[in-house]
């Protein structure tokens, strides 16, 4: 059953649940309120009875206690009178039985003998009474000394109303009566209906009235819901739109790197079979022609110096046919497809070590065995121009490749033992052009580039490349 009424309370809705609680609440204060008012009206009722009885009651029997109290005693004929009261009188009518008591408590009189036995008034009582106080209670007869009462009514109402000589304000005896609750009965049900219907009025006026606000608050609150679920609906359609754009950006970056590679590919290719094919050839002709002038010119003559002029032309055309070819050797990068991230790096460094006649210490660590084709690029020409700029401004000396990898980046460093540089002020210098494109190359792969360098602390160069999702090559192949 329990479970039953939390899963309806469930199913409410906030300002349902609100009405439920407050109309629980609202029934908890009716109940409360109307008995205390129920409470309070029949506690008036009884007094206000009390005191009109109390005053009907003095009219008859203080006429009667007059000689007691200037006396002191209670002679016989005022008590046959006193017995004569409750017959066909409208006192009889208004009263079942009534006592007379001194100030101490004592009984002087009783209109049934059989009430002689009920107990004295508490000392708050007599007091009450001793200052001219009527008070009237419920009372109802349990005990044993009270059960002469039962043959009146289970329910009596007991009055203690003050006696006091003519004239004067002294009070010289208490008149102790009892009546029939039952006819007070219908009055204080009648003034209580009339409290519960009026606090029941007010509760209902005050619940619809919550009710009014209360549905237009949830009207509200559920209109602010719906135009929040549309705006949520709306962000995540503009943050899988603004994922798609970063996508199609790396991948363009991607292209874009890609794309550079095959021109230079395509301009190392041009400068190695065009121009360095014609300075081939001018350097064969060249051997020809200084091979013939050493056979027919004698020495001292004027061919000789052209035999010397010759020599310096073909000097210079194999330096520019060196130069051309470590160029297009340069531009053009190997065939990275079938490499694994440190077979890339480890090619990229025994290639320095190649040209430069230089040593390349190398530390690998943990690196993935595949990634996208963009990234292997991008750390070999990374590696390739900051070897090239440790070889040509800290001399070769230290020259260290470190990389390692997780399931989200690789990780590089570059790093030699030279004099070092102002890194902060290169950064910006025309002939520093080379640590800009490597900068522009690692970010537009969405990686993050680092150059730490002092003067005569050596120079470090930190890449960060991040690596795509798990199974996701950007289409290209690793």
């Amino acid at each position: 059953m329990p479970d039953r009424i939390k899963g309806a309370l469930r199913r409410l809705n906030l300002a349902q649940r609100f009405m439920l609680a407050t109309l629980l609440i609202m029934l908890a204060g009716l109940f409360g309120i109307s008995t205390w008012v129920g409470q309070q009206i029949e506690a008036g009722v009884i007094r206000q009875n009390g005191t009109a009885a109390a005053l009907s009651v003095d009219s008859y029997v203080t006429p009667l206690l007059q000689d007691y109290g200037q006396k002191g005693q209670l002679d016989q004929q005022h008590m046959q009178e006193l017995s004569t009261l409750l017959g066909n009188t409208p006192l009889g009518k208004l009263i079942d039985a009534f006592t007379v008591r001194d100030m101490s408590g004592r009984m002087l009189y009783s209109s049934d003998a059989s009430l002689l036995a009920l107990p004295a008034p508490t000392s708050a009582e007599l007091a009450a009474a001793a200052r001219g106080e009527v008070i009237s209670e419920i009372d109802r007869p349990e005990h044993d000394n009270e059960l002469p009462l039962r043959k009146y009514s289970d329910r009596l109402v007991k009055t203690y109303s003050p006696v006091r000589l003519y004239n004067h304000s002294n009070v010289f005896a208490i008149i102790e009566f009892y009546q029939d609750l039952d006819p007070l009965q219908a009055e204080i049900n009648a003034a209580m209906t009339r409290s519960w219907l009026i606090v029941g009025a007010f509760m209902l006026g005050m619940y619809l009235l919550l009710a009014v606000f209360s549905k237009r608050s949830s009207d509200t609150i559920d209109r602010q819901k719906e135009e929040l679920h549309r705006q949520v609906l709306r962000l995540t359609d503009l943050l899988d739109q603004n994922q798609e754009l970063h996508t199609r950006v790396r991948r363009a970056a991607a292209s874009v790197a890609n794309l550079h590679e095959r021109l230079l590919r395509r301009i190392g290719a041009e400068l190695h079979d065009g121009p360095a094919q014609d300075l081939s050839l001018a350097l064969m002709q060249m051997d020809v022609a200084i091979g013939r002038s050493e056979v027919e010119a004698p020495a001292g003559s004027s061919k000789q110096s052209n035999l010397e002029l010759l020599t310096g032309i073909q000097a210079a055309l194999q330096s520019a046919l060196a130069e051309l070819r470590a160029i297009s050797s340069g531009l053009s990068l190997p065939q990275l497809a079938g490499l694994s991230p440190a077979e890339t790096l480890a090619h990229a460094a025994r290639a320095h070590e190649r040209r430069t006649h230089t040593t390349v210490k190398l530390v690998l660590n943990d690196l993935p065995g595949r990634v996208p084709l963009p990234i292997k690029i991008t750390a070999y020409r990374l590696v390739q121009e900051a070897l090239n700029n440790a070889f040509k401004h800290a001399g070769a000396v230290g020259q260290q490749v470190s990389a390692h990898g997780s399931e989200r980046a690789i990780f590089i460093q570059i790093s030699d033992s030279g004099p070092g540089f102002e890194a902060d002020k290169a950064m910006g210098l025309d002939e520093h052009l080379g640590l800009v494109g490597m900068r522009e190359r690692v970010e537009s792969l969405g990686g993050t580039f680092e150059v730490d360098s002092r003067r005569g602390a050596g120079t470090k160069v930190s890449a960060i490349l991040n690596l795509p999702a798990s199974g996701a090559t950007d289409g290209r192949e690793n």
